[in-house]
């Protein structure tokens, strides 16, 4: 086990490095970037980003200043960043030298490995502070969501999964079935909504906060205060993002454990005069649950960063999802750079836990013997 888990984190460098250089490529022709972000702030045509320059750029945020030699009008010569008409050339190559566009990209995607290696993620573009400050104020948020929605989700999803199919074809079947399509079936951020208007003050009950991961004077509360202060708020906020996370894993462990129970031991065992119970969980659960394991690492991902989006937008949650999408949408390539790198890291880490796991739910698996 030792040298299988060696090769996977020798492999997760390779792996790593090829997400960060397809990144690199992709942001290298994308329409925009930081300094046409800061050209039509200065001409008054930015209409794209989703919060105002804050001068974290340093000197760079009065360099086009009227009187600065920002602007000095007809003797500017042609650019090649659209709207940077009319702009000093000099400015636009400070510009450039700011945001490090002033060196060719082979070697701006070298230093930036080298700094990622040393979890350097550099000065965020338009926010006077680290990458490293922005991902840690915004972890907590993350981490609580898709945590919870995950435990939870698992938690209520295995055991219907096999009461389903212990029951497979009854009434009880039928039902289940359709309310989890159905929950499925419509959008989270639509469920947000609804529970908003229902439950934290929209047109009925007030009795959930609407914004936020604990109230404003939490930390004034007793311990045991700040627990349910802190639960009270993930109420609605999990509520709406878990309904469409039962059906996957519901109907998953149900048809693993379908397929299973049809399989000669299982009939063997029930032979021998084991009861039902001793069957099911003693022989039967551990190879079921193989593949529902098997998707943990996608549900936990999918929850932490792209499924929590639009939910941590609708309840005002500053969590890791909206902290990047505001990053591509500004152009502030050291946050997307870096949330990159961070995910695709917990992933490939999150990926090896799962195998791992593996061995403990069934020890007849050998990944010793495995090529990777």
């Amino acid at each position: 086990m030792t040298a299988y888990i060696l090769r996977r984190i020798l492999l997760i460098i390779p792996t790593m490095l090829g997400i960060m250089l397809v990144t690199f490529v992709i942001v290298q022709f994308a329409p925009g970037g930081p300094v046409e972000r800061i050209i039509a702030q200065l001409t008054g045509t930015d209409a794209g980003a989703t919060s105002k320059f804050t001068g974290g750029g340093g000197d760079m945020a009065g360099a086009g200043k009227p009187g600065q030699g920002g602007m000095p009008g007809d003797a500017a010569a042609p650019s090649k960043y659209r709207g940077a008409q009319g702009l000093d050339p000099e400015f636009i190559k400070s510009l450039e030298k700011q945001f490090g566009f002033d060196k060719p990209a082979h070697e701006r995607f070298l230093m930036m490995i080298k700094n990622y290696l040393l979890f350097d993620f550099g000065e965020s573009y338009f926010r006077d502070t680290s990458v490293l400050k922005l991902i840690a104020e915004r972890l907590p948020v993350s981490i609580s969501l898709g945590l919870w929605m995950t435990l939870l989700a698992y938690a209520i999803s295995i055991p219907l999964g096999i009461r389903k199919a212990v029951r497979d074809g009854s009434r009880f079947d039928v039902w289940t079935s359709t309310v989890i399509v159905i929950g499925y079936a419509i959008p989270g951020f639509l469920v947000a909504v609804f529970l908003i208007v229902l439950f934290a003050g929209g047109s009925f009950l007030q009795i959930f906060p609407l914004r936020g991961l604990v109230s404003e004077n939490w930390s004034e509360l007793p311990w045991y205060m700040k627990i349910l202060d802190y639960f009270w708020h993930l109420v609605l906020p999990l509520t709406a993002m878990a309904l469409s996370a039962f059906a996957t894993t519901t109907f998953l462990t149900k048809n693993s454990f379908l397929e299973e129970i049809r399989k000669q031991y299982v009939m063997t065992a029930r032979a021998k005069g084991l009861s039902e119970q001793k069957v099911l969980y003693g022989h039967v659960f551990r190879n079921a649950m193989l593949i529902v394991i098997a998707g943990f690492p996608g549900a936990f991902i999918g929850a932490f960063f792209a499924g929590s989006l639009l939910i941590e937008t609708i309840f005002t949650l500053d969590g890791l999802g909206l902290l990047g999408f505001e990053s591509i949408v500004n152009r502030d390539y050291p946050v997307v750079f870096a949330t990159v790198y961070i995910f695709s890291l917990l992933g490939l880490f999150i990926n090896l836990l799962s195998d791992l796991t593996y061995t403990w739910v069934d020890p007849r698996i050998d990944f010793e013997t495995r090529e990777v």
